[in-house]
């Protein structure tokens, strides 16, 4: 047949040859027709095969066969960077009588080339496994009577030499319900077979065996030799899990740190009597390593001897692309090493060609996501040396103490052009707000200065006598008058033509107010969640969902010009078409798209109009609750979460395992509070140095896929994911200029009279005037958006396009700045130009056709 022989032991014990003689060797069963062309062609590990004429089990090269018994190249298993050919596979036939069933497995065996042993006899068994030490085991446990394949597994179980074998149980076919198959799990069979005489069959199920469990075994034995590596070795070696369990250990860990042999395994870092030190280093390094990098420092032995340990750690990836584990190696610093130095190299960057911005007039101190990477410090073009870092001087204090202490090494024998540069950079290293940009006084753009004073610090912080209270002290009830749709199948005409483009970037939310009368979140929301099947998520029902979204969206305060349910409903609708993003979709998790959409409708719910620095300076109840920090928008997620815990009719999250709640929860408060201005640049320039960075160089070079993997595993990083989610948000809520023109107007008109109206109040109560430029007065409109945009819009935009390609919302960008300059440029104030008026530039002489007002 040209397959490998096998070798059959008869009742007798008496070994025969398999091969020719017992395909021609009568039998209870027919031999099975050859596979038909085009059968299995699975390439395997080698097998043995005995020379020509030859009797017994001897062993010839490694071959194997596929299903038409044509040799196959010899497959070797990789194991990580281990590499190893599997012998032979041997199969074990426990069978009280040869029937068709063990018929058919004795020349499955044959044609899949793996040795068989057939037994009839349960008391040889044992010793017959203990003397060749078989891969496979099938069981016949079809009749408990004649055989008790329970206790015959347990047996085999019993000898440790069985830890690795796939043993198979054999099982009849029944018509009525299936049994479980937990009385087998227990008696440590490794899975069942329905019985199945057929030749393909039982060869189908011996190679799924083949490449699943006993392949999985195969490795699993292999660890045996990496585990007697790690005892023998001389450098301590720990193993820690993802929830920071311990693992593992080697002996000459529990001797380098000062530990007991059985002090350390199973137990939770926080359960281990560490030195104080260590506990500080675990917090220090926790960012390092979660970013997937290795770790390098010292921290000191249990005993507090003050022997210092060299320690790295390694981040190890595992199943989903997350870290799963933690390994610690050790060198203790003896009076020698301690002393042992570091080369480090301070090596100039190759400047990149700059692309011209389609705005580069706006964009004064932006960033430039596209050449940020490739910016090199001009001190010296000259700077490649090396200097010498003491080892001990790497201290277990935070991240930016070691990046000082790199710098002041390097400073070392550095010619003087560098030393006085890496001052410099130490000067801003050591600053409070690295990620924050410092702003000086700017008397030609009184604009800019007042955004920035209003938006992006918390008031003057002069609590008068007088107190700010907001519009509404109890929540919101839901008036019966308002119209809301029972289900998704029951939205009136007018209304779903007013949703029909809501996937696309253009969708007019003005329109959908006017359909709603000002309740557009309800429908929009059911529309969005629907189509991002958030009810399957949650768990809760349609019916759940419409009460929350009724609930929250009556808690917006329709008075107010801007910050209404229209805003919540814009937010929603920008924060649905980023997540559908290619590259956003790539990155999040369903739970971060969960939680970005139910934060973009809640993100101000409850708004009172007035800006933070109002309410700080007015002494509000929520500032003086909030103390003064991101009051609104803490206000925002807390009201949130009571709206919708406080009834089950509206309890969107009652269902949810503990767990994923609380992960959901921390999640969306993370995004709500993401929106507040004071971190507005903080949030910028660690995405930029965290996200676009990778991205810029990865792009620079020919990507290859193992390139793209390493991306994608850097992406989905908790920390970057939250980055992320941090932008889009943001983007989400401040993405009126980037919306079309009129859209980009009505808005403009909107943010306005929010704050013309605070102005006003902050005079007459005599509080200080937070934002002066915006007096109804005497504001320029233009001239207060230009510097919105140049400001806080332009950076922002470009680092969220670089990630998530939005061409169409930096042209409309592109376009409003025009609008508002050229209006600018006309010494105009107002939001359009007079009707009579000629534009000086005609591309921007679009139609002026009012939208509907906002009162």
């Amino acid at each position: 047949m040209g397959c490998a022989p096998s070798i059959h032991i008869s009742e007798s014990r008496e070994a025969y040859q398999g091969g020719k003689e017992a395909e021609d060797a009568p039998g209870p069963a027919a031999p099975p027709p050859p596979p038909p062309p085009g059968g299995p062609r699975l390439p395997r590990g080698p097998k043995t095969a005995a020379p020509p004429g030859a009797r017994g089990a001897s062993v010839s090269e490694p071959q194997s066969h596929d299903g038409n018994g044509q040799k196959v190249t010899a497959a070797s298993v990789q194991f990580g960077p281990m590499k190893f050919h599997p012998d032979q596979l041997q199969v074990l036939l426990v069978f009280t009588k040869e029937d068709n069933q063990c018929t058919g497995f004795c020349r499955a065996c044959e044609k899949a080339g793996f040795k068989c042993t057939v037994t009839k006899e349960a008391e040889a068994v044992l010793a017959c496994f203990l003397a060749k030490h078989h891969d496979i085991i099938i069981i016949d446990h079809r009749n408990p009577r004649q055989l008790d394949a329970a206790a015959l597994c347990r047996s085999i179980r019993s000898s440790k030499f069985s830890e690795n074998t796939v043993i198979i149980g054999v099982v009849r076919r029944v018509d009525r319900e299936e049994s479980s198959v937990m009385p087998l799990i227990a008696a440590g069979f490794t899975r069942r077979y329905v019985e199945n005489p057929s030749l393909m069959a039982c060869y189908n199920e011996l190679l799924q065996l083949e490449f699943g469990e006993v392949r999985s075994q195969l490795k699993l034995r292999a660890c045996n030799s990496v585990f007697t590596a790690l005892e023998k070795s001389q450098e301590a070696i720990e193993i820690i899990s993802e929830d920071h369990i311990i693992q593992y250990a080697n002996p000459a860990f529990g001797t380098t740190m000062g530990y007991e042999s059985g002090e350390l395994i199973g137990k939770e870092l926080a359960e281990v009597p560490i030195n104080e030190k260590k506990a500080d280093l675990l917090d220090t390094i926790n960012s390092c390593i979660k970013m997937g990098k290795e770790w390098q420092g010292i921290y000191y032995a249990k005993n507090g001897d003050n022997v210092q340990q060299n320690v790295k750690i390694i981040p190890v990836i595992g199943q989903g692309g997350k870290i799963r584990h933690y390994v610690s190696i050790i060198r203790v610093c003896n009076g020698n090493n301690k002393a042992e130095k570091i080369a480090e190299y301070v090596q100039s960057d190759t400047p990149a060609d700059n692309q011209s911005s389609k705005h580069k007039d706006k964009r004064k101190s932006s960033l430039d996501v596209r050449s940020i990477g490739a910016r090199a410090s001009e001190v010296s073009s000259q700077r490649r040396h090396s200097s010498m870092a003491r080892i001990h001087s790497m201290t277990t204090e935070a991240p930016i103490t070691k990046a000082i202490n790199i710098i002041n090494a390097a400073q070392e024998n550095s010619p003087m052009v560098v030393t006085e540069a890496l001052d410099r950079v130490l000067e801003i290293l050591r600053s409070t707000e690295l990620y924050s940009p410092q702003f000086g006084a700017k008397d030609d753009d009184p604009h800019a200065n007042d955004l920035v004073g209003g938006l992006m610090s918390d008031g003057l912080r002069r609590l008068s006598g007088n107190e700010y209270v907001l519009s509404t002290k109890s929540l919101q009830q839901v008036h019966s008058s308002v119209i809301t749709p029972s289900s998704l199948h029951d939205v009136p005409p007018r209304i779903a033509r007013a949703m029909e483009n809501e996937d696309y970037w253009d969708f007019n939310i003005f329109e959908l107010e006017a359909a709603t009368q000002k309740r557009p979140l309800i429908y929009l929301g059911l529309r969005i969640f629907a189509r991002f099947g958030i009810c399957e998520f949650l768990n809760c029902s349609e019916t759940t969902l419409r009460s929350w979204l009724q609930v929250i969206e009556a808690n917006y305060h329709s008075s107010n010009p801007y910050h209404n349910s229209t805003h919540s409903a814009d937010v929603l609708h920008a924060t649905a078409y980023f997540l559908c993003r290619e590259r956003v979709k790539q990155t999040l998790d369903p739970v971060d798209v969960v939680a970005a959409l139910i934060a973009a409708t809640i993100h101000d719910v409850d708004h009172p109009g007035r800006t933070n620095s109002f309410l700080c300076n007015a002494g509000s109840e929520l500032a003086l609750l909030y103390n003064d920090t991101a009051v609104l928008e803490s206000h925002h997620a807390a009201l949130a979460f009571q709206l919708t815990t406080r009834d089950d009719k509206c309890n969107i999250f009652k269902n949810m395992e503990r767990n994923d709640y609380r992960t959901l929860r921390l999640a969306i408060i993370d995004m709500v509070l993401a929106t507040e201005m004071t971190k507005h640049f903080e949030h910028v320039n660690k995405f930029v140095n965290s996200v676009n960075k990778p991205l810029a160089a990865l792009e620079e070079n020919e990507e290859t896929d193992e390139e793209e993997e390493v991306l994608h595993t850097m992406l989905r990083t908790p920390e970057n994911r939250t980055l992320i989610k941090r932008m889009l948000i943001k983007c989400a809520d401040v993405s009126n200029p980037c919306r079309p023109r009129e859209q980009c107007i009505e808005w403009t008109a909107r943010i306005s009279e929010e704050y013309f109206s605070q102005t006003d109040e902050e005079k007459q109560r005599d509080l200080p005037v937070v934002m002066p430029v915006f007096d109804r007065n005497t504001c320029s409109i233009p001239k207060s958006q230009i510097s919105f945009i140049d400001y806080f819009i332009t950076g922002m935009f470009d680092a969220w396009d670089a990630f998530a390609d939005l061409p169409e919302l930096l042209q409309h960008l592109d376009n409003n700045f025009k609008y508002w300059k050229g209006l600018d440029d006309m010494k105009l104030r107002s939001l359009r130009p007079p009707d009579d008026l000629e534009w000086p530039v005609p591309e921007l002489a679009e139609s002026t056709t009012q939208v509907m007002p906002f009162n």
